[in-house]
């Protein structure tokens, strides 16, 4: 199983300069490459301090001339935020400029809050229909020479302008939780991401269930990867794991406060939330969280992961957006590189 980072600028405060922020994501980065993991990730989001990624081949194209080896990825663009066109053309553009180390992960998104300012009045459905019409289009661009006549875009002949680096062009990668999306994926060639969010183990296992399911549906074709994707902290003690559990917890009602889309916004920041508030929530707690996200000491990491390998994962994508200062995000991945990975050499 390999390893890779999953990263974006996060802001909780208006006192936190954004310079500073993206130069501590790139040195997180950075010790990844030196450190042997297999790829970065970041994603597309618009409008959020929670998550600031307004495009992500801006970053990844940047990282390219900090790092040596990894691979890049984008982890996801939004599908509906993209013509074919425009996307195909702009990733084959970055995969040249990165000497040809994309991967391109795509979603239909899930923030009603990016949905209402980039394309009020969308849904899940016609976003997941925007994903469907749009794969396949942009590998066909790659190609050459196509016309595309569609339910949300046409045009007339054309050819993906450049081409990219990669022969085939960058892997393929779908962000999947239900089973059509994991069906979609397999029968279109695509890598599947995925992640469990707040839930626990079973919800890892249910994850691989629809993939090996849509796998068996489809035996003609060729076994894409599947990563799984999980907030994890590599702790120095019990005492240090129960911590991050805090940490994780407050960062998880943020990202539900968000999701929601119903608290006041001002100058990219959601209203801050209460202790009561965050005490409160229904599902989320600290201990759910030191029970189901990967926290502890370097062994307990270990055995967790090894349960992911022999389900079949092909790669565990370490969260590292947590809220936490960046020394403890720092510390935490330089014990996952010493202590946690050596052991799935």
């Amino acid at each position: 199983m390999k390893f890779s980072l999953f990263i974006h600028m996060e802001r909780v405060s208006p006192d936190e300069a954004e310079k500073d922020l993206y130069d501590q994501m790139i040195e997180l980065c950075q010790i990844a490459d030196a450190g042997g993991m297999h790829a970065i990730w970041t994603g597309e989001h618009h409008g959020m301090n929670f998550t600031i990624a307004p495009n992500p081949l801006l970053n990844l194209v940047d990282l390219a001339r900090r790092t040596r080896t990894v691979r890049l990825g984008t982890g996801t663009v939004i599908a509906p935020f993209w013509h074919p066109i425009r996307l195909a053309g702009e990733a084959a553009m970055a995969d040249i400029i990165m000497d040809g180390r994309l991967e391109l992960g795509v979603a239909r998104g899930a923030y009603s809050f990016e949905y209402d300012r980039l394309l009020p009045g969308l849904d899940a459905w016609n976003a997941g229909g925007r994903l469907r019409e749009l794969i396949p289009a942009i590998k066909a661009l790659w190609q050459g020479d196509y016309t595309h006549e569609g339910q949300y875009w046409q045009f007339p002949k054309t050819t993906s302008s450049p081409k990219p680096l990669q022969p085939a062009g960058p892997p393929l990668w779908v962000a999947a939780r239900d089973p059509n999306s994991h069906e979609f994926a397999v029968s279109n060639g695509c890598n599947v991401q995925v992640t469990p969010l707040h839930l626990g183990d079973e919800e890892v296992v249910s994850l691989m269930e629809r993939f090996n399911a849509a796998c068996a549906a489809h035996p003609h074709v060729p076994r894409p990867k599947i990563m799984v994707l999980r907030h994890a902290y590599v702790a120095s003690s019990e005492a240090d794991a129960e911590l991050a559990a805090q940490e994780i917890n407050r960062f998880y009602c943020y990202f539900g406060a968000w999701f929601k889309n119903e608290r006041p916004i001002s100058q990219g920041l959601i209203q801050q939330l209460t202790e009561a508030e965050i005490a409160a929530h229904p599902f989320y707690s600290a201990a759910a969280m030191r029970k189901n996200q990967i926290i502890g000491e370097p062994a307990e990491v270990i055995a967790r992961l090894k349960g992911y390998e022999a389900l079949g994962y092909d790669e565990f994508s370490f969260w590292i957006d947590t809220g936490m200062s960046f020394e403890r995000k720092k510390a935490s991945l330089e014990r996952l590189i010493r202590d946690v990975m050596p052991a799935f050499a």
